[in-house]
């Protein structure tokens, strides 16, 4: 089963929070903080949104850094994903 966004949306897989402080010290799962950092999986064709047209600046493969409390978390097949718009995109990664 694949998903595909639709419209100005970004289909991303955020990578794995840290298990431990740069220290060593062990964090529990309710202490890791969400990550920020993504790899784009898959890109919605943009389009019209709110009667503005929008171009899709991202694309698969590309590392972001996403607003942490942005989209829409999805469970696939045992994989966390998450759903945003473009727009809580805020950075590339290079």
């Amino acid at each position: 089963m694949n998903i595909k966004p639709l419209t100005d949306r970004v289909l991303i897989k955020l990578e794995k929070a840290e298990d431990a402080t740069k220290s060593g010290i062990l964090l529990a799962s309710s202490a890791k903080e969400k990550p920020q950092i993504a790899s784009v999986l898959a890109v919605g064709p943009g389009g019209k949104v709110d009667g503005k047209d929008v171009d899709m600046y991202v694309k698969p493969g590309d590392k972001v850094i996403a607003s942490r409390y942005s989209g829409t978390d999805v469970k696939l097949e045992g994989d966390e994903y998450t759903i945003v718009r473009q727009s809580d995109i805020l950075a590339l990664v290079e």
